[in-house]
């Protein structure tokens, strides 16, 4: 049943097309103006078959992604993915180890939750407007930009369509 959710999954550029994309990484970069944290937003509509047959499941998937798209590579180690795998319905927030000890998995799950509620509702735009505005409230709290700091977007504002 879940190969062939993947095999039918809806259209990321359908749910995200470029002007969305484009508010998206606004609303990213409007956050980051607050914090020293990075945020990066991937969206992928199915795994490959293979994957699935192989019970990847969309955690050990945002892990890999996190990886290949460097979110790991930051100077203070405070990149965050917000991973949506659509086919899965799930969502997945990977931090990188600066978040140890700070942000919990319970206030990471939250963001989910929240995102969850909006996308339910048809609303993808929003859903991940306010999960960006969750998260950049919670990075600001624990890496918050002081005056003067310089902006080193060290990751691109520009949501991924994979």
């Amino acid at each position: 049943m879940r190969v062939l959710k993947h095999l039918f999954a809806p259209s990321a550029k359908r749910l995200f097309p470029e002007d969305v994309l484009q508010r998206i990484a606004a609303l990213i970069a409007a956050g980051e103006a607050r914090h020293t944290g990075e945020i990066c937003f991937a969206v992928e509509p199915n795994l490959h078959p293979r994957a699935v047959l192989a019970g990847m499941t969309a955690h050990q998937r945002a892990r890999e992604v996190f990886a290949r798209l460097g979110v790991w590579d930051t100077r203070a180690n405070n990149g965050v993915l917000l991973y949506l795998l659509l086919a899965d319905h799930r969502i997945e927030i990977i931090a990188d180890r600066g978040f140890d000890g700070r942000v919990s998995a319970e206030q990471w799950r939250g963001v989910c939750q929240m995102m969850e509620e909006r996308l339910r509702a048809g609303e993808p735009e929003q859903a991940v407007a306010h999960a960006v505005a969750a998260m950049s409230e919670l990075m600001a709290t624990h890496f918050p930009r002081a005056d003067g700091d310089i902006d080193h977007n060290e990751l691109p504002d520009l949501p991924h369509l994979l």
